[in-house]
């Protein structure tokens, strides 16, 4: 089940005992919990009606008393179950995650939510038919990428011209929350209009097209620190905004990591085999504490670490570079 699908669903009045939110895509994760939480708690007080368990820290009997209590002025309960193998030494919860999940009480609902999961794993075949298992992640391929775009502009009540879709594929590719702050953009440079056309998605794409920013992604990519750092300057002297650049890095290992695992990523044949020849410098490991990094980064100009934008991305630039 997609994030629409289920969407969908919910809205005709239906509602499984239990679901599994699981993928990449932290704002597919995020949105489905809260259309979730909105129908199953149907305006009902949440201080009542609503657990929030974390895996690392939750014990099956804890989960199955949590289940069994009776909603408080309320036609549902709501139990929401995070990450349940993170943190975790032992399998006691997932190996009872199973019989937990085909035991649900009537007038309970289960959420849980995992960033990645093993779909071969006992539990998580348990939500299968009739409960529901929705994949929260980004489009695999350039058309099924094109699909996604078109369906936000649909649901933002939005026309695309000839070749927006492509072009905004192109572009961004598969950062899903970036994908949909373009489309915002293009549809305030449309009004009083809603057809978006390839000038109002370029006017808001310039800093991107016309600045190298990918020439910068490419120089962190090989290496090239004496490259990378006069890129960056003359992105952020040119007037690109901080995180537009971060946005960029992080879409950029996020390739990275997942041509490195085997998996594919929706781009241009001649960009496919740049990644696999950048990935192929990094191990997994540097990888992922290089999102960590890009992470980290944008909280400090945020403010969280008191250091200016600019400083804060010639460290990050510099790290991920060397």
């Amino acid at each position: 089940m997609t994030p629409g699908e289920l969407e969908r669903e919910l809205a005709s009045g239906t509602i499984r005992s239990a679901y599994l939110l699981a993928g990449d895509q932290a704002l597919l994760r995020e949105e489905s919990w809260a259309a979730l939480r909105a129908a199953v708690l149907a305006g009902a007080p949440a201080e009542f009606n609503l657990d929030r368990l974390e895996g690392a820290e939750t014990s099956p009997a804890r989960l199955r008393d949590s289940l069994r209590t009776l909603p408080v002025l309320a036609a549902r309960r709501l139990v929401w179950l995070r990450e349940p193998e993170a943190g975790r030494k032992d399998k006691g919860l997932t190996e009872a995650l199973a019989e937990i999940v085909a035991e649900v009480p009537e007038g309970a609902v289960l959420v849980v939510t995992a960033g990645k999961v093993d779909r071969r794993a006992r539990w998580v075949k348990a939500f299968a038919e009739p409960r529901a298992l929705v994949a929260c992640e980004a489009p695999a391929s350039a058309p099924a990428l094109v699909a996604f775009i078109a369906a936000e502009a649909k649901r933002r009540r939005l026309e695309l011209g000839p070749g927006v879709a492509e072009l905004l594929a192109e572009r961004v590719g598969p950062e899903l929350l970036a994908l949909r702050h373009e489309l915002e953009k293009a549809a305030l440079q449309a009004l009083p209009a809603t057809r978006i056309e390839r000038a109002h998605l370029e006017a808001g794409l310039v800093t991107l097209a016309e600045e190298p920013v990918w020439d910068l992604t490419d120089a962190i990519g090989e290496g090239r620190v004496r490259d990378a750092l006069p890129l960056l300057v003359r992105l952020l002297d040119a007037g690109t905004p901080p995180q537009v650049v971060l946005g960029t890095l992080a879409s950029h290992f996020r390739k990275l990591l997942r041509v490195r695992h085997g998996a594919s990523v929706a781009a241009p044949p001649f960009v496919a085999k740049k990644l696999e020849r950048q990935s192929r410098r990094f191990a997994p490991a540097r990888l992922a504490a290089a999102l960590r990094a890009i992470h980290d980064a944008d909280l400090a100009i945020k403010g969280a670490g008191g250091l200016p934008p600019a400083i804060a991305l010639e460290r990050l630039v510099l790290g991920l570079a060397s």
